[in-house]
């Protein structure tokens, strides 16, 4: 397993210096929130990952969880590790002080939480899936509901889960089967199956609250008729409620996390929000956990990177094509072969690119839930809409094949356990399936965000970077890079154009797109974030600095990404453009052979 090390430095760069962390949180009121403190609070959160998370990594692999009865107990080490977090006060960061939180903003959280995720994703989401729901019940919640779950979430004494899916629904929820029965005090009797609950059973909390989606008597058929509930392992008075896991799944990766299946008879649950409303409020957990999903991506590349290149740099093989570059040894390292440093800078390009990209989202959370500007919250929000899927389902794809990435440069032993490159690979690759698969993501975004907005989501992004690269147009060091970007920025315009075009002839033409659509964007939205870190880095050059190898590999990395990834998009276009008739005109029985 590769030694993990917290990218401290980058994360500051990117936060203090390309995102500017001082003036957005002195525009949302929380002064407080310095660089120092922010430095101070990542340096701690650093250490523990290094120290207590990331040693656990590969025994969450290699041990999983035990499932004995309805009981789970999760790997060795894991319960202790959470006793440690919750002692040290890392889950009530990001939450309000009445609810006993330390009142600081959402990025500061997410700032952790890169790091927890790239030290143990298995682990993290034992703490992580509490978080939907804590912004569930302070948004939705009654004060009741406040006071007697939302506090013991955000101290972490408990954790939380999201219970929506089911065996025969998967991620239509229109048709799910759940059944809440009014007990006739209050509180309803909520029946049903969930499957795929991630932490839904543990033995790291005294108890787990439960968000559920189900259908009170006489509701509408399809998503209007359903409701959301509170439904906790244990009531308040210390019963134990009609919650019950009934197995955990055998998985491809994150075998740290217990995945349950969970069944309710008749437990008591209480409503959250309005009645029929489930959906929309679900929405506030499930905006969070697509963001959290796309760290994944991140950190996979952001790990996976770490390990090839240590690697890289130490074994040999062959010799340089232009002559031996250690001539003192048997070979050169791999390192200074073209197609390695292709695999690498691929790597590093997708995490340091991806992690500007969270951290700009995670301050568009900031904005929309603190500002006191109604008209900035409303931009940020829906700026914050379209980036999203795109996000979530773009970064945990090139997060994939950043860890692939790692495996290759490590040959034959990139396959074997012991070195966890493989690990990485398993375990990234449930997050381009949960929170909605590429595909659902991709429609999302093209169907529901671009096409149904008649273009304005998309001209809410677009007119950001057309207004970048025309400040910098005449930069001679960075044009190459802007001219390149302000071309496509045009052209995404008038492909989105086309392809809506296209779909209003036949329908079909939104799901034989979407994907490339959403590829193609991803690429795009990329090399933006790209180009502002090399602007930052140009200008601290420009400057004066005693980092100039810091900054200088920031500038030729964005070459690289511009010169050989940021191309990838002209074959995403060909594909999206190229109509849906050759999809569909296979008959179904003719797929058999």
């Amino acid at each position: 397993m590769p030694t993990y090390k917290a990218p401290l430095r980058d994360l500051q760069f990117v936060l203090h210096e390309v995102l500017d962390s001082e003036s957005h949180y002195q525009s949302i009121g929380a002064e407080e929130a310095t660089p120092d403190m922010i430095d101070a609070i990542l340096s701690e959160a650093g250490k523990f990952c290094e120290d207590v998370l990331a040693p656990l990594n590969r025994v969450g692999d290699e041990e999983g969880c035990t499932y004995n009865d309805g009981e789970v107990t999760t790997p060795t080490g894991f319960k202790e590790a959470y006793a440690q977090w919750v002692e040290n006060g890392w889950p009530s960061l990001s939450h309000k002080e009445e609810f006993g939180g330390q009142g600081l903003p959402e990025s500061i959280g997410a700032a952790v939480n890169e790091f927890v995720s790239e030290a143990n994703w298995s682990w993290g989401m034992y703490p992580g899936l509490s978080h939907g729901a804590m912004n569930t019940i302070e948004l939705h919640g009654t004060d009741e509901q406040k006071e007697t779950y939302l506090t013991k979430l955000v101290s972490g004494e408990w954790t939380g889960t999201m219970c929506l899916t089911e065996p025969h629904c998967g991620s239509d929820l229109g048709i799910l089967k759940s059944k809440a029965e009014p007990n006739g005090d209050g509180s309803y009797a909520i029946t049903g199956t969930k499957i795929f609950i991630s932490s839904g059973e543990h033995d790291m909390a005294e108890n787990i609250v439960h968000i559920v989606l189900a259908r009170l008597p006489g509701a509408p058929e399809g998503t209007k008729g359903i409701s959301l509930f509170i439904v906790p392992k244990f009531l308040p008075d210390g019963t134990r409620n009609d919650v019950k896991c009934g197995s955990i799944e055998h998985k491809m990766g994150i075998h740290g996390n217990a995945t349950c299946v969970m069944n309710f008879d008749a437990a008591k649950g209480f409503l959250i929000g309005p009645e029929h409303q489930g959906l929309k409020c679900m929405f506030t957990f499930m905006n969070f956990a697509r963001l959290g999903t796309a760290m994944q991506g991140v950190a996979s590349a952001e790990l996976s990177f770490q390990g090839a290149l240590e690697y890289a740099k130490d074994r040999l093989a062959m010799r340089s094509l232009t002559g031996p570059k250690a001539p003192e040894k048997a070979a050169d390292p791999i390192i200074v072969h073209p197609d390695v440093r292709r695999m690498l800078l691929t790597q590093k390009a997708f995490a340091e690119g991806g992690r500007v990209m969270m951290h700009a989202a995670s301050q568009l959370v900031d904005v929309v839930k603190y500002s006191k500007d109604e008209a900035k919250a409303k931009e940020a929000d829906e700026l914050l809409s379209f980036l999203t899927p795109i996000a979530k389902a773009f970064l945990t794809e090139v997060g994939t094949e950043a860890a692939n990435h790692g495996v290759q440069v490590y040959g034959g032993h990139g396959f074997i356990a012991e070195w966890g490159m493989e690990q990485i690979v398993r375990d990234n690759r449930i997050a381009q399936l949960y929170e909605g698969t590429t595909g659902i993501q991709a429609l999302d975004l093209l169907g529901r965000k671009v096409l149904m907005s008649q273009g304005e989501s998309l001209k809410g992004f677009t007119k950001i970077v057309h207004k970048f690269c025309k400040a910098n147009a005449e930069n001679e060091t960075l044009k190459p890079l802007v001219e390149k970007l302000a071309a496509l920025n045009k052209e995404w315009g008038e492909i989105t154009m086309q392809v809506g075009m296209k779909a209003m002839q036949n329908r079909e033409e939104v799901g034989g797109a979407a994907v490339d659509y959403l590829m193609y964007s991803g690429y795009i939205t990329l090399a933006y974030y790209w180009l502002l870190m090399a602007k930052t880095a140009q200008d601290k050059l420009d400057a004066g600095t005693d980092e100039p190898a810091f900054y200088q590999a920031k500038l030729k990395t964005a070459t690289f990404y511009f010169d050989r990834i940021l191309p990838r998009t002209e074959s995403h276009k060909t594909m999206m453009l190229s109509g849906v008739d050759s999809m569909m005109a296979l008959d179904e029985e003719h797929f058999a052979f």
